[in-house]
């Protein structure tokens, strides 16, 4: 097993993403050595280091279209969050909800958590609302003393538990990667059927968040921030662009319900909001170049991913490396949370969940089939591992928005209050409940 070409390959992968070499550039190194390494060659034809390349190359390239759809889905959203963030509606909502958060320290925390999961698929904005959300408000958390270590896992709560179990917004994205990941390597599912059982996954999450509200429920004393660094919310007004953007929000929600395809709703909520003024014809370009850097390159990392599970399947090293871990994982609870923990350990060097499917899904259908689990306890297991680690991560959004807000006065470290807080109370849990979920499912 030791030279399995699956296994030293995604070795390869965490060794580098660990070095912070560029996620898509460690993805793209350790897939060539995988097919070169496995031997990877046309039918028929005899091994040469050349053709192996240009073989692996190919059959990469083939592989980047399974996710075409998501990648598209991701640049739209990108457009539709920059479209928001240019206008003053997120402001004037969240100038609304927070006067009736500041009086208690627990409603605010979950306020910000409630705010935070809206993001995801009420109004798909991703991490862009946080820059706008919580400056502003970083003078009522210092006058109330609250622990901002709290308030990050509130964020990162409310990034990343929606797309685990709802197929709304960015949830109906990964449910789709999941869906066709899982028919890639033989499994046919329905998204019903991934939602009749990923909603299980925010079991865990809601457990963490309260750990963390009562653990970081003491005091903590800050700097007080010049005044001159809170926006004056109070006199934003809703316009043109506001109420434009606003129709589109309402046209992208109710397509993607009606029709399932994010896309699409995407697509016709960009578009309402070009009819209505919330995208102004002049900024078009302006609009669509800020969507792509937001998630552009989120985009282009889950394309990499799906080419880099196509190199894994088609290596033929995965049956043996299925056979190996079968053999030492001590039987389904163990083989949980061995697949669980492997996932936990991709995700985290990665840096997204979405990206992180592709290459795990080659491996774990099978080894779960090998274990004896059931479609269920599958789904399950592949979306929860994953999941795990999207919390936690250095290099992921979930991390990287809630630091972004909290750190606007210097006094909030990503890696101790924000990246460790939220592994601790996010990634333990989802191991802990995933394996016990998945035995009870079968």
């Amino acid at each position: 097993m030791l030279t399995n070409p699956v296994l030293l390959s995604i070795i390869m992968m965490l060794v580098l993403c660990v070095l912070r070499c560029n996620v898509m550039l460690s993805i793209l190194i350790s897939a060539m050595f995988a097919g070169i390494y496995g031997g990877i060659m046309p039918d028929g034809e005899a091994f040469s280091f050349i053709a192996s390349t240009m073989h692996t190359l190919s059959v990469f390239i083939e592989g980047m279209k399974g996710n075409l759809e998501t990648a598209l889905s991701y640049i739209l959203l990108g457009v539709i969050a920059a479209a928001i963030s240019r206008t003053n509606l997120t402001a004037i909502l969240i100038n609304k909800i927070s006067k009736f958060i500041t009086k208690n320290k627990f409603y605010f925390i979950v306020a910000i958590a409630i705010i935070s999961c809206f993001s995801q698929n009420l109004v798909p904005v991703h991490i862009a609302f946080i820059p706008i959300l919580i400056p502003p408000l970083l003078a009522i958390m210092n006058k109330m003393k609250i622990d901002r270590r709290a308030v990050a896992c509130a964020l990162t709560f409310g990034l990343q538990t929606p797309y685990i179990s709802l197929p709304v917004g960015f949830g109906l994205l990964f449910f789709n990667l999941l869906q066709k990941e899982m028919a890639n390597n033989g499994l046919t599912v329905a998204i019903s059927d991934i939602a009749s059982v990923m909603w299980m996954a925010a079991i865990p999450m809601v457990v963490g968040l309260i750990l963390a509200i009562i653990v970081f429920r003491k005091p903590r004393d800050y700097q007080v921030i010049e005044e001159g660094m809170a926006r004056n919310l109070d006199d934003l007004k809703m316009g043109i662009k506001e109420w434009g953007a606003l129709a589109g929000i309402v046209v992208a929600f109710i397509i993607q319900i009606c029709f399932g395809s994010l896309p699409l709703g995407a697509l016709l909520g960009i578009i309402t909001m070009i009819i209505f003024g919330g995208i102004k014809y002049k900024e078009m370009d302006k609009t669509f170049d800020q969507g792509i850097h937001i998630m552009g390159f989120i985009a282009f990392v889950m394309l990499v991913a799906a080419g880099y599970g196509e190199i894994l399947r088609t290596t033929g090293g995965i049956p043996e490396l299925v056979n190996a871990v079968a053999s030492v994982a001590g039987g389904k609870l163990g083989g949980a949370f061995l697949m669980l923990v492997i996932g936990l350990l991709i995700t985290i060097g990665i840096g997204t969940s979405f990206g992180t499917i592709p290459i795990i899904t080659a491996i774990y259908y099978p080894l779960a089939i090998e274990l004896g689990f059931g479609t269920e306890a599958i789904i399950l297991l592949i979306g929860i591992a994953a999941a795990v680690g999207d919390a936690g991560s250095p290099a992921s959004d979930s991390t990287l928005g809630p630091t972004s807000g909290l750190n606007f006065d210097g006094q909030h470290n990503h890696i101790y209050d924000t990246c460790i807080p939220t592994f601790v109370f996010f990634n333990i849990p989802l191991i802990l409940f995933g394996a016990i979920f998945a035995m009870f499912l079968g």
